[in-house]
């Protein structure tokens, strides 16, 4: 039994394919198209997960689409009264959808006819539910959706049992805690699709001192809330999108009104200095968020009666947040898959009819977030060749497993900012292990030295720690595992200044702990470090440079050769750039590693 699910034009296009309820493959499209949370359709994941599964398009017997037409109908029919040329753009869109089989069939040289695939079409935050508790390590729990918008819906609350979900209420159109974010988002200067993360970063400067203000922005009723309408753009002429465009970044239009302005003042210009003002708005935003979603997650947890709870949505990527539920919600057990963004309405969808409307029980468990692709030594080696890498004055070596991690260690605890590629990539945009830069966590200067010769982004914006699972508890007030990086915690006091370069200034860190059976590779080179300098974690950032993630070895060596990287691994090769100034221990440690490579 194969199914196939599929998130098209919309944002973070993607496919995932399930054989016989086990997750077989899960990638976003802009992994291979390289255009940052590119829509349109995922030709090209599709194709990744076909050829991971060893499938054709014709022998998939279940195409799930994450999109129902006719959810909400009257609500749909209403607003398109009201914004006739929103009501348009949204035409446009679900015509695309309705011809997904010939596309389909277009892209795989087949005839539409001749695919045996059975097509569903399931509501937006179903799938966002099923992506999280099909796959979540409960057999019972409290589920909550929230993001910006979808099947004009933004919010929804079930609960999960066995193989069957119940959903007790939702929160329509125009009121969304997604587009609340984004709009605040937007004012404070930050106008990229998908920049809401680095509202959360900047919110540790500051404090909440316009919480009366938000209060009328955001406002709580009842079991739910509302949005402060006139602040917003959004209910009076729809929001400027762009989905169906794979070859760009999707674009969205302004969604705060000038009333915000004259409650909160002047919006920020994008090139403007950051100021006190900004990061206190900043502050008060994330406070108002985490008391609307706290009150939400406490009425699943009396209502409902569960210990665990599982989260989707784009709220559901809001760290800091997520890693005070514990507190604030009495949940003993908290889940969030690592696509639980949009993404990840394709895994939901596909779990979705295999459980609920197909009937078969669960046997599957996410443990780990390496679905992508993956590729050989001798495909790296061609990589290499191609790009020529011993040509260029570039050390390289070739060394065993139980080598790579000695190595690394060594040259990360020297100081080195290390590219590290291996085995198949992440699902989800956080890098875990596989695709991701790596330094030296108790060097102060490091996160600078990170911002300044490579990633180039704003001074406020933290850098996140791995650590061996084992030691979490010893380095964090927290000790619930958080392995695909979607919780914040505070650190021990007694911690506070041994991982400088991955603290954030508020004192907590958006940890990923690594478990031994999930990633062995990553777990064992975390540990040799800790070997080394009594510490068992690194800094792990993603491996990009304002792109989206590294998929590929040849871009993994396109972006070390243009910053100002000094190691990659990538397998089991280490490519190593000079370094005058390494001093005689590193000279040592290159003598070291020539040695054990011939």
């Amino acid at each position: 039994m194969n199914i196939l699910g599929i998130n098209a034009y919309h944002a973070n296009a993607s496919a995932a394919l399930i054989s016989d309820g086990q997750l077989v493959a899960a990638v976003e499209e802009e992994r291979f198209n390289r255009v940052k949370y590119a829509a349109g359709f995922p030709v090209s994941a599709i194709r990744y997960c076909l050829k991971a599964a060893g499938v054709t398009l014709n022998e998939i017997d279940h195409i799930a689409i994450p999109r129902n037409p006719w959810a909400r109908m009257g609500t749909k029919l209403l607003h398109a009264l009201r914004m006739p040329g929103f009501a348009r753009e949204r035409v446009r869109v679900l015509s695309s959808f309705v011809g997904i089989p010939e596309t389909l069939a277009q892209a795989f040289d087949t005839d539409p006819k001749g695919m045996r695939a059975q097509f569903h079409r399931v509501e937006h935050h179903r799938a966002h539910l099923a992506s999280a508790f099909f796959v979540s390590p409960f057999d019972q729990a409290a589920l909550l959706s929230a993001d910006g918008l979808g099947d004009f819906a933004s919010t929804m609350w079930a609960t999960g049992e066995g193989h069957r979900i119940r959903v007790h209420g939702s929160i329509a159109f125009p009121h969304s805690l997604g587009i609340c974010y984004t709009a605040l988002t937007q004012y404070l200067g930050f106008l990229k699709f998908g920049d809401e993360y680095k509202v959360m970063g900047l919110s540790a400067y500051g404090e909440p001192a316009y919480s009366d203000e938000f209060r009328r922005i955001l406002v709580s009723e009842g079991k739910g809330f509302r949005l402060g309408l006139k602040y917003f753009n959004h209910h009076r002429h729809g929001a400027e999108m762009s989905w169906r465009d794979a070859e760009q970044t999707p674009v969205l239009g302004r969604l705060f009104s000038s009333d915000l302005e004259k409650q909160l003042g002047p919006s920020r210009p994008a090139e403007a200095p950051i100021e006190q003002k900004h990061k206190d708005v900043a502050a008060s935003l994330q406070a108002r968020l985490e008391e609307v979603l706290f009150q939400l997650v406490r009425e699943q947890r009396e209502r409902s009666g569960r210990k665990a709870l599982c989260l989707a949505g784009g709220v559901a990527l809001n760290c800091v947040a997520n890693g005070k539920l514990f507190d604030q919600a009495s949940f003993e057990q908290i889940f969030v898959q690592p696509a639980a963004g949009d993404a990840g309405l394709a895994l939901g969808a596909a779990f979705h009819v295999y459980h609920e409307i197909l009937g078969y029980p669960r046997s599957f468990q996410m443990r780990q977030a390496y679905w992508g692709p993956e590729y050989s030594a001798a495909q790296i080696r061609t990589a290499m060749d191609e790009k020529r890498i011993c040509h260029d004055g570039l050390d390289t070596w070739e060394l065993p497993d139980e080598k790579i991690a000695q190595a690394t260690a060594q040259y990360i605890s020297e100081g080195d900012v290390v590219g590290w590629f291996s085995g198949r990539a992440e699902w989800g945009p956080r890098a875990l292990g596989n695709r991701s830069i790596l330094a030296d966590p108790r060097r102060p200067d490091m996160k600078d030295t990170l911002n300044c010769r490579i990633k180039r982004r704003e001074a406020f914006r933290p850098f996140a720690p791995s650590i061996i699972a084992e030691s979490t508890g010893e380095f964090f007030k927290q000790s619930h595992p958080s392995p695909f990086m979607t919780f914040a915690y505070p650190l021990r006091p007694e911690k506070r200044n041994v991982l400088p370069a991955s603290t954030h200034v508020d004192g907590s860190c958006r940890l990923q702990t690594v478990d031994r059976d999930a990633n062995p590779r990553f777990w064992r080179l975390i540990s040799e470090f800790g070997r080394l300098t009594g510490i068992p974690a690194l800094v792990n950032t993603s491996f990009n440079d304002n792109e989206p993630i590294v998929c590929a070895p040849g871009e993994a060596i396109d972006c070390f050769l243009r910053t100002q990287m000094d190691t990659l691994v990538m397998g089991n090769y280490i490519v190593r750039k000079p370094r005058p100034a390494d001093g005689e221990r590193s000279a040592a440690i290159s003598s070291w590693v020539s040695e054990v490579s011939r």
